[in-house]
């Protein structure tokens, strides 16, 4: 089974992807929605993994959802929750049921989530899974032993172009690349000098990169990314637009902010493509293709 995203991502096109966040239970009515607005809209869908360590549905689950929809998933995983069995055992399902993308994470702290007393496993890290994930393809589990049907996935990682210092970042990029990455979804870009920098060194490797975009819904939030989200730096000028918007119209400017972030990348050559993040507002991800010109 080749994966259908590896494809897209091979075609030289424009990719986007975007991403679900399951339910803290089971009701899906709201996944769903989401689902449904994207699945026709973008090229692949993450499913994130208990994100800032919040207990919620399994992202295996929403994978499996989003394929039922017709839609393509992005399994996102953490080594935080899971050992290696676990870890391995969840890629040969996955696989088994047709999900063939894999981003691989190391997972957020325990301390960030809503269950702080729970231990973080962090049996390996996310350098480590993608080489568990290319052992398998070989037909063999990390323990050498073989196995009766193999995998084959597209598997990729995050990186933090805008982090300072940016050093750190690099090695824990090229190390990913070694270890079996096939592609990058970024952090919030918003410094689009500082981004080709990034850009420069990352051409050198056979990987395609996805720039993220997080849509900023108010002054107040940008502010807060900047103080408590490592990584992200959203300049003062587009904090001033954010805080002049009229009262009750933070929400468009934000959109046109990342459609405008969108189409320089896009003009300029920068990259494979972007990650439109919208943080609880996955219904206004439509509304930031458009502004970006997508689609």
């Amino acid at each position: 089974m080749v994966s259908l995203f590896k494809k897209t991502l091979e075609s030289g096109k424009f990719v986007v992807t975007s991403e679900v966040a399951p339910p803290k239970g089971t009701n899906l009515e709201k996944m769903t929605h989401h689902i449904g607005l994207l699945q026709n809209k973008v090229d692949g869908i993450n499913v994130t993994d208990h994100q800032s360590s919040v207990m919620r549905y399994p992202s295996l689950g929403g994978a499996l959802l989003v394929k039922e929809m017709g839609g393509e998933p992005i399994l996102q995983m953490t080594c935080r929750d899971r050992n290696r069995l676990a870890l391995q055992a969840d890629l040969l399902f996955a696989y088994s049921r047709g999900i063939s993308t894999i981003l691989c994470l190391t997972g957020d702290s325990i301390l960030m989530g809503d269950h702080k007393e729970a231990k973080g496993v962090f049996d390996m890290d996310s350098s480590q899974l993608l080489a568990t994930i290319r052992k398998l393809e070989k037909g063999k589990d990390i323990g050498g032993n073989d196995l009766d049907g193999s995998v084959s996935f597209c598997a990729g990682a995050i990186v933090t172009p805008e982090a300072n210092p940016l050093e750190p970042q690099l090695i824990k990029f090229e190390k990913k690349v070694e270890a079996g990455a096939e592609f990058f979804q970024t952090q919030a870009v918003y410094n689009l000098e500082q981004f080709k920098h990034f850009i420069e060194y990352a051409r050198q490797f056979p990987i395609k990169v996805l720039a993220g975009v997080i849509l900023l819904t108010s002054a107040q939030m940008a502010r807060f990314m900047n103080k408590n989200v490592a990584g992200v730096n959203v300049p003062q000028d587009l904090i001033d637009e954010l805080a002049a918007a009229p009262k009750g119209r933070a929400i468009e400017k934000g959109i046109e902010i990342a459609g405008r972030m969108i189409k320089k990348i896009r003009k300029q050559k920068l990259c494979a493509g972007v990650h439109i993040m919208a943080i609880g507002r996955e219904e206004l991800v439509p509304e930031i293709m458009s502004a970006g010109e997508l689609g």
